[in-house]
């Protein structure tokens, strides 16, 4: 909804999208999730019975060690009490860090937080901080736990839906190849594509039950099982085929001689996503019984 300056004209009606760079109101917004989903549970001890409650504020102090030993890298025995009404506190050194640091910064800050909450407080601040990111028009959206240069819905959810569904082998090589991609000091975009491909190859071997199986293996699974129409077979083969060893982007964007850009590597990992997660989905429709990969 625009608001008054808004409709006048006085501000504008959109940001420009936030590329390697944050401005204040997103950079307030995010600590402001954070705020609320972790640092609000914390209550001091005096304040409380050893209960629920006191329990959170155990894990925010828990979690505030993590971060001093870990991210911050400072030594534990000048760790300041988390919450302090003098002096220095381990709450208002982190908050310094996180005001004060570079764009990219905040985005190692927020997936390191990710990784160490507990699982309903990470669900709540993946949702909450996504949303900001959206509102605020970042070019980033949080995909498993990272920081990834993606913001179509539907890119994300092929890539979450494939990591949380596959077998261990899918799930390895997807993870990786996301972990290459997202890296925001050195994207290595040509080992990200190797990894997207890799983990077709892998879904391919389990539907197909062999350990050297390609897609032409596991569609001769699919069609024993029931049908596969002459054309949509055609054109998994084509595509498949666009990211085999020879003469496809395999073979182009892994030569030394040619440099991948973020654009090719995005694009193979939403792409393996969904080519995986149309292997299982099918597998799982006519009952095959996907190999321990």
């Amino acid at each position: 909804m625009a608001l008054f300056s808004q409709r006048k004209g006085i501000r504008p009606l959109s940001k420009t999208l936030q590329v390697k760079s944050i401005d204040e109101e997103l950079r307030n917004r995010l600590w402001n999730v954070l705020t609320i989903c972790v640092w609000d549970h914390w209550i001091p001890e005096q304040h409380s019975e050893w209960g629920p409650d006191r329990g959170d504020a155990v894990r925010v102090e828990q979690i505030t060690g993590q971060i001093w030993h870990n991210y911050l890298k400072k030594p534990l025995d000048a760790m300041p009490p988390f919450h302090s009404d003098r002096g220095s506190s381990g709450y208002k050194v982190i908050r310094e860090h996180f005001f004060n640091g570079q764009w990219w910064q905040v985005y190692d800050f927020i997936e390191f937080i990710l990784k160490i909450s507990p699982n309903a407080w990470k669900i709540a601040l993946k949702k909450d901080w996504n949303t900001v990111l959206e509102s605020e028009k970042a070019a980033y959206r949080i995909v498993d736990d990272e920081v990834v240069e993606i913001t179509d819905d539907n890119e994300i959810e092929a890539i979450e839906t494939a990591l949380e569904k596959s077998v261990k082998t899918v799930q390895s090589h997807l993870s990786r190849a996301l972990d290459l991609l997202s890296d925001r000091k050195q994207p290595d975009y040509r080992n990200s594509i190797k990894e997207s491909i890799s983990s077709v190859e892998a879904a391919c071997k389990a539907v197909a039950g062999k350990p050297k199986a390609e897609l032409g293996d596991c569609i001769k699974t699919l069609k024993n099982h029931g049908s596969v129409h002459p054309a949509f077979e055609q054109a998994l083969l084509k595509l498949y085929g666009y990211t085999s060893e020879e003469g496809g982007i395999r073979h182009a964007l892994t030569e030394e001689c040619v440099s991948p850009t973020y654009a090719d590597a995005k694009f193979m990992l939403v792409a393996c996503s969904a080519f995986v997660n149309f292997l299982w989905t099918k597998a799982s429709e006519l009952g095959i019984r996907i190999g321990g990969q």
